[in-house]
């Protein structure tokens, strides 16, 4: 079924070519997209005869219906505003738009069912480039896959909204995976690159994120040059996603691409990650670390280990810092001085806030 509001963009630009008022109704005669005030949602009962009549148009009371099909079925019932010659031909190309409509968008919800398999993994190789094929879908064309975070309930709007303001073009395809999740699959061009595609991942999310006054963060995935690699693709915004929200990185947009050493922890087993934490920390636990002790480590490491520069950062004097650093080594038996040590303490920090968060979501 159309969306409401592309039946009404439609109508108010009837009205605004034709000056005469125009109503698109269900076939129960419920008007779903009108440019009269005060007709929406109501109910014109005189369509329910008209709809089980052979007739495809008929006026009534200075009132002109149309029928507007789908595969020989009547969709939409089309109200137009006179009687006249004028009125009829207006009304006649306001149904053939809207049967214009209907076959574009069961185009389009095939593609978009096509896409939401192939990203599932619910098509062989052979299927693949077969229903490609059938919907003139090119195979071998260079694709990003951005995978938007949304509120529950408004993944529905978030999908316009990007359809309507974002150039989405018809090779492009946005799909509603979930509740909370909306993915877009964009052509590139062959200029756009790593840096173009976060670009325009952060523009779509600023804008979003205005609208829901909260941020919309954004994973994505590396350019699939084949058709079939879409799913790996989508598989890699989802776990930049994830990981972006389980190491708190800070940032809205998170690429595959750029995780490194973090998406490599996120494949470790639980049962790796507390032996390694053992490993390294004995009886010490990661959280019980102060949050002066915190401070000094990120800027330390944030300074690349240069400790004047990062006494500097925490407006301490360079002594400071050195018997702070010298109390976590007393501590851990680690000296962050030291290149190798510090790697060490770097990658088990992160793994073991990638094991509170598995255990905080009960995750084996």
């Amino acid at each position: 079924m159309i969306l409401a509001q592309t039946l009404q963009g439609v109508l108010d630009g009837l009205k605004a070519l034709t000056r005469r008022d125009f109503s698109i109704l269900e076939r129960n005669g419920k008007v779903i997209a009108t440019t009269q005030a005060g007709l929406l949602n109501t109910k014109v009962f005189a369509v329910e005869d008209f709809v089980q009549s052979a007739a495809n148009s008929q006026t009534v009371k200075g009132y002109q219906y149309f029928k507007a099909f789908n595969n020989g079925i009547c969709e939409y019932i089309i109200y137009v505003c006179g009687e006249e010659e004028e009125a009829y031909m207006q009304g006649k190309l306001a149904a053939f738009q809207i049967e214009g409509l209907i076959v574009a968008y069961k185009e389009r919800f095939s593609r978009s069912n096509f896409i939401k398999n192939l990203l599932l993994d619910n098509l062989l190789l052979v299927d693949i480039h077969a229903h490609a094929k059938k919907l003139s879908i090119e195979a071998s064309v260079r694709r990003a896959v951005y995978l938007f975070e949304v509120t529950d309930g408004d993944e529905n709007t978030v999908s316009q909204k990007i359809k309507d303001n974002f150039m989405i073009e018809d090779k492009d395809f946005i799909a509603i995976l979930d509740k909370t999740h909306v993915i877009l699959v964009k052509e590139l061009k062959k200029w756009e690159e790593s840096q173009e595609i976060e670009k325009y991942a952060q523009i779509v999310s600023d804008a979003l994120s205005m609208d829901a006054e909260k941020p919309v963060r954004v994973g994505i995935g590396v350019a699939a040059d084949e058709l079939q690699l879409i799913s790996r693709s989508y598989k890699e915004a989802k776990m930049a996603l994830e990981v972006g929200e389980i190491f708190e990185t800070g940032q809205i947009v998170t690429n595959y691409k750029t995780l490194g050493l973090l998406r490599l922890i996120y494949q470790l087993p639980k049962s790796l990650c507390k032996i390694f934490i053992e490993e390294v920390l004995g009886n010490t636990i990661a959280e019980s670390f102060d949050e002066e002790t915190l401070s000094t480590i990120d800027a330390f490491f944030t300074n690349n280990l240069n400790v004047s520069e990062a006494a500097r950062q925490l407006f301490i004097h360079r002594n400071t810092l050195v018997y702070r650093l010298d109390k976590l080594q007393k501590i851990t038996g680690l000296d962050l001085r030291s290149f190798d040590s510090a790697i060490i303490f770097k990658i088990t920090l992160m793994v073991s806030k990638y094991l509170k968060y598995k255990d905080a979501h009960n995750i084996a």
